[in-house]
């Protein structure tokens, strides 16, 4: 059995020693790895942002207090601290000083909120911390101001974000800053850190079987990225980058179940591209490695879905089944996936065509400063890690989004698509 991606990167981080240069170092896991690749590959050296938006009524949020709360984060976990570099030709995590920045936005005479936050996330620096705070207010005449809690997607995940919330929402309301955590709990949550990461990569290794590289290999033949390259020229002028469309539809008792969700890109890809293609949809999916501290950090994969166009809208059964099976290699890293294919004859480079995202809200606590909840809102007009991108919130509704990319499609293509997944779900569909 020839070395696993997983077990060479692991090798090589090992060999960098414990000096006192490398002693401090904290090794990538396939995903963080995945992200940091994306980033070098931009001009510009920008990663994958998540960004969460509240809205508090005008004068809410203390910007000194706020920014030593998120400072009190920082200090208590490393990847709220890092630095992404490469040493010797491996890419690590290198830990820093807690320092968050925030900074204040301004927004010109009569402009709305939204721009300013689009402004500054397209200026996001390619140094500097992974988590970072920008607060725009339009003047009292406005209302409101709006929040924007901002963190690198390689070193944050679903689960993390609800921690962030609920933790940032306490040190705020505790007055506490990063000179309130003691020295012994920083150094155990590096440690769990560490150890996290390890256990994580050693599940990766497995998830790289031979066997399970068979799976994806049979089960990715067909896939071929059908967008084509964007065309910046192709954009409307004054029109923002990217589109997008949203819609709410009942929801169903527990939730839209995942299949169905996938089913509805499969309508989707089909509206885009038309019958007889398969199209790489990827999705989030993961979790702490069995048991791993619940640390802060990314530890996720991107699980890929072979849309097939030109089968019926909705396969309930058969689209469960095959997902089920997906998910027991779910860990197989995603750089191990997209070799695994085109060993078996896949033309596919590695390039989504979209990307499907699901959140419930019903897990993540409201962020509360100064006894205000704030009201999650959001901007549309961001970059996008896909052509497409299409996203499920669960919660008392079934809220829709998509997002699309205009320099690849067109704004009345992406609305027919939208239609599409809309139409998919509004079906009946069992639990």
């Amino acid at each position: 059995m020839s070395p696993s991606i997983t077990s060479q990167y692991l090798a090589r981080y090992r060999r960098l020693g414990t000096g006192d240069r490398t002693a401090e170092l904290l090794p990538l896991t396939g995903a963080q790895r995945r992200f940091v690749l994306v980033r070098s590959l931009d001009s510009a050296g920008r990663p994958d942002l998540v960004p969460m938006f509240f809205a508090f009524p005008h004068g809410t949020v203390d910007p000194a207090r706020l920014r030593a709360a998120a400072c009190h984060l920082a200090a208590l976990h490393p990847a709220l601290r890092a630095r992404h570099g490469v040493v010797r030709g491996t890419p690590v995590l290198r830990p820093a000083e807690p320092d968050i920045p925030l900074e204040l936005l301004d927004c010109a005479p009569g402009e709305d909120l939204h721009p300013a936050l689009r402004r500054a996330l397209a200026g996001w620096a390619a140094e500097g911390p992974p988590l970072r705070l920008y607060l725009a207010q339009g003047g009292p005449a406005t209302g409101e101001e709006v929040l924007a809690v901002v963190l690198d997607h390689a070193v944050c995940d679903g689960q993390s974000l609800a921690r962030i919330v609920e933790e940032l929402g306490t040190a705020y309301r505790d007055g506490r800053g990063p000179a309130d955590v003691p020295p012994s709990a920083a150094a155990a949550e590096l440690a769990a850190y560490h150890e996290t990461v390890l256990l994580q990569l050693d599940a990766e290794h497995r998830a790289a079987a031979p066997d399970a590289l068979a799976y994806w290999g049979q089960r990715l033949r067909a896939v071929s990225e059908s967008t084509p390259l964007p065309r910046p020229e192709s954009i409307p002028a004054g029109a923002l980058p990217t589109g997008a469309a949203e819609a709410t539809l009942p929801s169903p008792a527990g939730g839209a179940p995942f299949p169905a969700l996938l089913d509805a890109c499969r309508a989707a890809a089909g509206a885009l591209f038309g019958a007889g293609t398969v199209s790489p949809v990827g999705y989030p999916w993961g979790g702490r490695p069995a048991g791993a501290p619940p640390v802060l950090g990314c530890f996720l994969n991107t699980v890929v879905f072979p849309a097939a166009t030109g089968t019926a809208p909705f396969a309930p059964a058969a689209t469960a089944e095959a997902w089920w099976d997906d998910l027991d290699r779910a860990d197989t890293p995603f750089d191990e996936v997209v070799h695994a294919a085109r060993s078996a004859g896949s033309p596919w480079s590695g390039r989504l065509d979209g990307m499907l995202t699901v959140d419930d809200v019903r897990r993540r606590p409201p962020l509360c400063l100064g006894g205000v909840e704030g009201r999650e809102v959001h901007v549309d007009g961001r970059r996008i890690p896909a052509p497409f991108a299409l996203a499920a919130t669960q919660g008392p509704e079934l809220r829709l989004r998509m997002a699309w990319d205009r320099a690849v499609l067109d704004d009345r293509s992406a609305e027919e698509a939208f239609a599409a997944f809309q139409g998919a779900l509004r079906s009946p569909v069992p639990a």
